[in-house]
């Protein structure tokens, strides 16, 4: 049986009636993912469906400014615009092989919930999507494109109205409804086996860019760099390096608007240990250990946990992380779309935000690869609802 726990993070702290489909995962994961029809069927999907391999990028402009050569990894090139693609396809391929007719789903951003909602068409099964009412609000449309594809969205009105409000709902309806549904868990967070089975459909990440850095630079880059969530895409990105000493594994937080009092979503920058969603991890939380509000403006990183392999890569000191503001990302944001020509999510802006911020502490003439994790036509409302900032009014955050 597979390992629970990442060193002192990770465990499957739920309600005994979650246990059985759980387990029942647990056994696919041993049983039938493995498998070389599972296999087949899954890289038919990821190459004629999803678009894979995704190009990796040399950015010119910016590699001239910096002093280093700056790669992104295009997972925003994927069909629906972001890694999430990766994780739904095999997670529904998986419950379809063990007669699962229906999918549940959290989103925060709505790029899981439109990843699955494709999915579910895609492979004949009904799908419902879980999402914070203040989300719904703010990526209205990722909201169309999700009914637009069959899927139904409930918007949660409980709580922070966010992302873990809408996961503790999908919660609800998978105890109620196991028997038909698989939860298909949006981030390498959660339960055991869901941190293991997210990083195992997200490592194709890794992989490619391991490969492809190795063929266009002819070396492996100097450090990985992507955003952190609940941090699916950075787990992908850094678990194909984990063994090599000499890639430094970079994950960046979102620190809010840095202002004393506010809120932010870095709990492995500030926060503290304790369970959330059904793991032992690091979250934001207060001396009574009760959650404490998180805000980004990126609704994809608004969440107060984190995967509990991140926390063991902290702990251990494979992987640093730092902490970016709402306007550093989105100042990040502005100059890749002006220097190089592509849009990028607000989430993937923060880890760009970081290597622009800090380009002091990479190597000069080196190679840097950042997980362009999404794509950014959802958060153009959001852009245009702030002004453009500052580029010299604010100095980067610390890592």
């Amino acid at each position: 049986m597979m390992d629970r726990y990442f060193g002192d993070y990770g465990g499957c702290f739920v309600p005994e009636l979650l246990m059985p489909p759980l387990l029942e995962v647990e056994r696919a994961m041993e049983e039938i993912l493995p498998g070389p029809a599972f296999q087949r069927d899954l890289g038919e999907l990821l190459a004629d469906y999803a678009g894979r391999p995704t190009p990796l990028t040399r950015c010119p402009t910016l590699s001239e400014e910096l002093g280093f050569t700056l790669w992104l990894k295009r997972e925003d090139l994927l069909h629906t615009g972001a890694h999430k693609i990766n994780n739904t396809l095999g997670q529904a391929l998986l419950a379809k092989r063990i007669g699962k007719t229906r999918l549940v789903a959290e989103t925060g951003a709505g790029q899981h919930g439109v990843a699955t909602a494709s999915a579910a068409a895609r492979l004949g099964m009904d799908c419902v999507i879980y999402m914070g009412a203040e989300d719904v609000q703010r990526q209205a449309s990722n909201v169309h494109r999700m009914e637009m594809l069959g899927a139904r969205v409930h918007a949660v009105e409980g709580g922070t109205r966010t992302l873990k409000d809408a996961i503790n709902a999908a919660l609800r309806d998978w105890i109620a409804t196991q028997a038909t549904t698989h939860y298909c868990f949006g981030t390498a967070a959660g339960p055991h086996p869901f941190p293991t089975l997210v990083r195992t459909f997200q490592a194709v990440i890794g992989r490619e860019a391991r490969q492809q850095c190795m063929k266009k630079a002819g070396c492996l880059p100097d450090a990985v760099v992507a955003c952190v969530g609940g941090g699916s895409n950075a787990i992908g990105a850094f678990h194909a390096f984990r063994e090599d000493a000499e890639v430094s594994l970079i994950g960046v937080e979102a620190a809010g608007t840095g202002e004393p009092g506010c809120f932010n979503s870095a709990p492995l920058n500030l926060g503290s240990p304790g369970v959330l969603h059904g793991a032992y991890s690091m979250l934001l939380q207060n001396a009574d250990g009760q959650i404490e509000p998180s805000h980004s403006v990126s609704a994809g990183l608004d969440y107060p946990g984190v995967g509990p392999e991140h926390s063991h890569l902290k702990a251990t000191g494979r992987a640093t992380y730092g902490m970016v503001r709402d306007a550093r990302a989105l100042a990040a944001f502005h100059r890749l779309c002006r220097a190089e020509g592509i849009v990028p999510a607000l989430e993937s802006s923060h880890a760009l935000a970081y290597v622009l911020d800090h380009a002091n502490r990479f190597p000069a003439e080196g190679h840097v690869l950042v997980c362009l994790s999404g794509r950014g036509d959802k958060d153009l409302g959001i852009v245009e609802s702030h002004p453009l900032p500052d580029d010299d009014n604010q100095e980067g955050d610390r890592p």
